[in-house]
């Protein structure tokens, strides 16, 4: 018998590190969307956001164009209302009236309302692990409705990123069924139909006054770093390890959201805040076991 010892299995680092980057990227999408929203207001965010992220995916699309035939795109213009225009746009509203964290607490509830939409309209199977879970997820959402910060009650923001992520829950199910193998030239083609849905309205409430240089440096940052590139490395991650694995890091996002918001904004973090992204948090993690 050979005496050899079997070589060590290399560490994958990459996994873990781009997971941590991306939780710090889309945490820090909160802070940018409270740092430019004021100067913009919601709709011009949200159209720099959405056509600087449909930039940067475009060549993918160009590459895939052979897969994007008419009928595709009668899918792609609601995906890219339901998925992008609208939940960017109630974000950035609630980021104008609530500190950033309130917005990122909010986001975590996607995962639970995927579920939940998947079992009403699409006959998925949710258990009681996942419908308890959606009760401690609600009940999150509740404690942080009521919650107050610096005096101000901050409900109608918390309904506002509540039902953003309600959306994204429901263009998480319309991209996995009529869009699957796409990724990321679909992200680049309901990007760019959201930008067209969005021009109207930013165009008819384009600031009037010039946009600060740093409101402009968060914009920009918002559409290039959080949305195209935040694509790229997530469409990459769940090629790798899948899409249940690499909707982990919807825990990140909270926590980074509130640490960059207190300390770029001084933003307070509350004991209500607290105890709701725990509720919040705990409760994905139980539908996602």
């Amino acid at each position: 018998m050979s005496g050899a010892r079997p070589a060590p299995v290399a560490r994958d680092w990459s996994t873990p590190l781009e997971l941590l980057g991306l939780g710090m990227v889309w945490g820090a999408s909160f802070l940018f969307m409270r740092i430019a929203v004021p100067d913009f207001g919601p709709y011009a965010l949200v159209e720099v956001r959405l056509l600087l992220g449909a930039l940067v995916l475009m060549p993918f699309l160009w590459r895939a164009r052979a897969l994007f035939p008419a009928r595709r795109w009668l899918w792609l213009a609601p995906v890219g209302l339901v998925n992008s225009a609208l939940p960017f746009v109630l974000f950035a509203w609630a980021a104008e009236r609530a500190p950033a964290a309130i917005g990122a607490i909010c986001n975590a509830m996607t995962v639970l309302f995927a579920a939940l939409i998947g079992f009403l309209f699409f006959s998925e199977k949710i258990g009681p692990r996942r419908a308890f879970a959606l009760l401690v997820g609600f009940s999150g959402v509740v404690v942080l409705a009521t919650a107050k910060v610096s005096g101000l009650a901050i409900g109608a923001a918390v309904a506002a990123g509540t039902v953003a992520a309600l959306l994204y829950g429901l263009g998480a199910n319309l991209v996995r069924r009529h869009m699957g193998g796409l990724p990321p030239a679909a992200a680049a083609a309901t990007l760019g139909c959201a930008s067209l849905w969005m021009l109207p309205m930013a165009l008819r409430h384009w600031p009037r006054q010039p946009v600060p240089a740093a409101s402009w440096a968060s914009a920009i940052a918002l559409g290039i770093l959080c949305t195209g590139l935040a694509f790229l490395v997530f469409y990459r991650l769940i090629g790798r390890i899948g899409a249940s694995r690499a909707a982990t890091v919807t825990y990140l996002i909270p926590l980074f959201g509130a640490l960059f918001a207190w300390l770029f904004l001084g933003e307070p973090v509350t004991l209500q805040m607290l105890l709701a992204g725990g509720l919040v948090l705990g409760s994905v993690a139980v539908s996602q076991r």
